[in-house]
């Protein structure tokens, strides 16, 4: 099809003016459905092939192909162990242990969160119990925020759908108060820094996003906890945003790479180091804090300490000589 941008649409992204003038036509399509047909290449301005970032300087006819959707599965309990640290009529607060996905996307159909919460709860097949924020698939009911595979702690949960409206809220106005203890290579030379960065895809490395990049700021306040050793240190990262992979991407930029972490972390050269990252088998990164006013009133605050294997880590790097 082709689409006509008018002046109006001078100095927005591409991919903005497109859902607009798409829906202006009738047409419904979703962010990701148009993102596959720009990573498809089936969008082109004057027979080259557009870019979703790219900032629209005059009026323009674009040619679009919108790829079919793709299915998406609803989500189905399973019997998992859940550490729940909080419950109540509108949601559920969870320690998460690394490892466990938190909702259903390529390669992880099963074995999510979402799936031991729906079988916690109780509620058979019927996934639509629990409430689905707009924007998002049925594979996500009740996900308010995410933390990545391999990132321990603390993670809430919506079980209606006031609530998951509410925390989202706040998750958007950045009132959530989150904390997050590390442990990364290296001694930092100052005691506490401030981090403002960009926030987008690295263009050298696809599944890594790079502060050099991107449109939306990303903010972090770093404080060293205390050394490990000569070689790594416990840090407590606080989060004024809460970009994906925003702390890993922070503390690759300052130099202080987390521990064990394969995609923003350094070539470890040290036998013993190796040893440790091996054994350990996630990076080193827990969700310490989580606070935020409840959906019916009152000030909640959650804490978790390091997991043991985080524990036994830093009790190893503190005995190196």
């Amino acid at each position: 099809m082709q689409v006509g941008l008018s002046e109006a649409v001078i100095g927005q992204r591409l991919d903005r003016a497109l859902v607009e003038a798409l829906v202006g036509l009738g047409h419904e399509v979703t962010r990701s459905q148009l993102a596959r047909s720009f990573a498809a290449g089936q969008v082109r301005i004057n027979g080259r092939v557009a870019k979703r970032g790219t900032k629209l300087e005059r009026a323009c006819k674009v040619e679009l192909e919108l790829l079919a959707p793709e299915p998406l599965a609803h989500a189905e309990p399973e019997p998992i162990p859940l550490t729940i640290v909080h419950e109540d009529r509108a949601l559920l607060v969870i320690d998460k242990p690394a490892g466990m996905v938190v909702h259903a996307g390529p390669g992880h159909s099963h074995g999510t969160l979402v799936n031991a919460v729906l079988h916690h709860l109780a509620l058979g097949r019927d996934a639509h119990s629990l409430p689905v924020l707009p924007g998002n698939g049925p594979e996500r009911p009740g996900v308010v925020h995410r933390l990545d595979r391999h990132t321990s702690g603390l993670i809430v949960v919506a079980k209606t759908l006031p609530a998951l409206t509410a925390l989202a809220e706040q998750f958007r106005a950045h009132s959530i108060e989150r904390a997050y203890l590390g442990i990364v290579h290296g001694f930092p030379d100052w005691a506490q820094r401030r981090v403002e960065t960009w926030h987008g895809r690295d263009p050298s490395e696809r599944r890594r996003f790079s502060p050099e990049h991107g449109e939306r700021r990303a903010i972090t306040t770093m404080s060293v906890v205390r050394p490990l050793g000569d070689a790594a240190a416990l840090l407590r990262f606080e989060l004024e945003t809460g970009r994906t992979h925003q702390i890993r991407m922070h503390a690759r930029h300052v130099g202080h790479p987390i521990f064990a972490d394969e995609l923003y972390g350094r070539r470890v050269r040290d036998p013993g180091l190796q040893t440790l990252t091996e054994a350990l088998g996630r990076h080193a990164l827990h969700a310490a804090v989580l606070g935020f006013e409840h959906p019916d009133g009152g000030r909640l605050r959650f804490e978790s300490p390091l997991p043991a294997e985080l524990e036994q880590l830093a009790a190893a790097l503190r005995a190196r000589v």
